[in-house]
């Protein structure tokens, strides 16, 4: 990806960017099911996967005060009790797994937030930054948690704002807290579909920092603004 000129602010994806290497969800937290040896397949986690997303946009499982850790105990028990109820696993699996999967997980979002911590001191001592992210409604107590919030002038939250991604709406309430011409801002994103198809749609500058999608399709999928690592951020818009 070629250096930026003219840049003036910078909008962050916040989950799948910042705490998992550009790595969708489903994949760190199906590598904690393998390290805790929860004897399922993967065609049965994507479909308790599935079904966690839908409850948690359903019913009001995770309040504002709930941090990482806590999201990812309440999400892994639904998964869990889901499987339990298919006939999956056991009766008992819940209480068995879920704190040993959240903890993995959870520990695997530090370590990719202590890398990206850097990036970010950097980015955001030359540029205005503003955090767009589909959440559960606590995203201010995961960064303060993470150490995060303060690199953010202000963080756009879909269960506070009403609107989610892929709507590029929500990414034009980013521009607009930022002030400048949606050309003079980029957007970092994991997510084709929901990252950088809605921000170029608004006249956005991208960069996909690209990891390992849901889907076979959007892994296939290349485009010339791709990253690997967050530090190559560092190269295009300093």
């Amino acid at each position: 990806m070629e250096h930026i000129d003219n840049l003036k602010g910078i909008i962050f994806d916040y989950g799948g960017t910042i705490d998992s290497h550009g790595d969708h969800w489903s994949e760190i937290i199906w590598a904690a099911y393998k390290d805790s040896k929860i004897p399922v397949s993967k065609e049965d986690f994507r479909e308790c996967y599935v079904f966690a997303e839908r409850e948690l946009a359903r019913v009001r499982h995770i309040l504002p005060h709930h941090n990482f850790y806590d999201l990812l105990y309440i999400k892994v028990q639904i998964e869990i009790g889901y499987l339990e109820r298919q006939g999956k696993l056991p009766e008992g699996s819940v209480t068995l797994y879920s704190e040993s999967v959240a903890r993995y997980c959870y520990m695997s979002a530090n370590q990719s937030i202590a890398i990206a911590i850097p990036v970010l001191e950097k980015l955001s001592s030359k540029y205005p930054m503003v955090l767009v992210s589909n959440f559960y409604g606590n995203v201010e107590s995961v960064l303060t948690d993470f150490g995060l919030k303060k690199y953010f002038k202000q963080i756009i939250e879909s269960a506070v704002v009403g609107i989610r991604k892929p709507d590029p709406r929500i990414f034009q309430l980013g521009v607009d807290a930022l002030g400048f011409d949606a050309s003079d801002i980029l957007v970092v994103g994991d997510s084709f579909k929901k990252d950088i198809l809605p921000a170029e749609s608004i006249g956005c500058k991208v960069a996909w920092l690209k990891g390992k999608g849901w889907t076979d399709d959007e892994d296939a999928i290349v485009h010339r603004n791709i990253i690997k690592n967050l530090d190559e951020l560092l190269d295009v818009a300093l």
